[in-house]
């Protein structure tokens, strides 16, 4: 008789478990599109991505860094620009992307800053671009390198 109550509570705690665990959004829910970025000149200045993530889940996802063996440090940076028109760049920090919702990582706002280049970027060459989330998960981009004097995905 303990045999079958001891069995069914720990059945019963299992599940009660299992209930509290919370969803967490993966990396098949993440979505990256336009992903670009323009040639530097040398390897003296950062150099700059650009793309949008979409996240086609039910939960929210939190990105909260990056990686690239192109850069040693690679951040996700934000423009701002002051009553006085002057511009400045600082961390991001973490970016939270609700479900079906999507964040522009563009010129002049969000942007993956690439600091400390190990390479110059040359126009025609590609680049992996990982985005690392909260939850463990990861997405690697194939980042191709446009004109030094390119506006978007399209040029």
């Amino acid at each position: 008789m303990k045999k079958y109550i001891l069995t069914g509570t720990l059945a019963a705690l299992l599940t009660l478990g299992g209930l509290s665990v919370p969803a967490l959004a993966g990396p098949e829910d993440v979505v990256v599109e336009n992903a670009w970025s323009r040639a530097s000149i040398g390897m003296n200045r950062p150099g700059a991505a650009y793309m949008t993530i979409r996240n086609t889940g039910d939960e929210p996802v939190t990105l909260i860094g990056l990686t690239t063996p192109l850069a040693m440090m690679p951040e996700i940076h934000e423009t701002k620009t002051n009553a006085e028109g002057v511009s400045s760049m600082s961390p991001a920090g973490e970016i939270v992307i609700a479900p079906g919702e999507s964040i522009a990582l563009e010129p002049g706002g969000l942007h993956a800053m690439l600091m400390r280049l190990q390479e110059p970027m040359t126009e025609g060459d590609t680049f992996p671009l990982t985005l690392l989330f909260d939850d463990g998960g990861e997405v690697t981009v194939e980042v191709p390198i446009l004109g030094i004097a390119a506006r978007g995905p399209e040029d």
